[in-house]
């Protein structure tokens, strides 16, 4: 009986994160309520409080599962390494193109964390909350960056801060472009080559070097 509750209780909350995404996605974030989410959901808004603090809870918790998969691809081991840096980093990024593509939950999600949110000051936690998210992930991608660099599969003179602002702006661009005319090409088709050409620019681009001593 208590592992049913616990199922129960697992699947309501998924069901209340859903169905989150579904009203944010059609209101904006700032203009809808809990009280919103649970006429949706057919639930209390008592339901809500019991999985979630407040609204900033409930939208950091449907953030999560959209950027954890990405994090997660790009976790190093338990010694802080990465066995293959550069072929981690294409086949994490080819697939967060992908899967937005061909997953209406995350295309869903990620539409809302981009175009849909609008960070008033009742979400100022939600706010900080990604911008953490932000700076952690920029050590995660620059250490691994970096681990390529010692391993021969990028350029020894590569700016790595700079290399990383073109990587992760060229991924949110491709994905916001994208999701504002899904169907202008298909994104999971395109993922592999779009990727491979950011890296060769990696690899190649002049631009991304560190300036040589005088």
């Amino acid at each position: 009986m208590a592992r049913k509750t616990k199922e129960e209780a697992a699947e309501t909350r998924a069901h209340l994160l859903d169905t989150a995404e579904l009203v944010f996605s059609t209101k904006g974030v700032s203009r809808t309520s809990l009280a919103d989410i649970a006429d949706a959901a057919g639930l209390t808004r008592g339901a809500i409080y019991w999985h979630f603090e407040n609204k900033a809870d409930l939208f950091n918790a449907m953030a999560d599962r959209i950027c954890l998969p990405l994090e997660q691809a790009l976790e190093p081991d338990e010694s802080g390494h990465y066995r293959e840096p550069l072929a981690q980093l294409r086949e994490a990024l080819i697939k967060t193109l992908a899967d937005t593509d061909t997953d209406a939950r995350q295309r869903r999600g990620l539409d809302v964390l981009m175009n849909k949110c609008e960070y008033t000051e009742d979400l100022q936690a939600v706010l900080d909350r990604r911008r953490e998210a932000m700076l952690n992930g920029t050590q995660r991608r620059c250490t691994l960056l970096r681990q390529a660099i010692e391993r021969g599969q990028l350029p020894p003179d590569l700016n790595i801060e700079r290399a990383d602002r073109l990587l992760i702006g060229a991924l949110c661009g491709l994905l916001n472009n994208w999701l504002f005319m899904p169907d202008s090409f298909s994104l999971k088709d395109e993922a592999a080559p779009l990727i491979d050409a950011l890296l060769e620019t990696l690899q190649n681009g002049n631009a991304l070097r560190q300036p040589r001593p005088a």
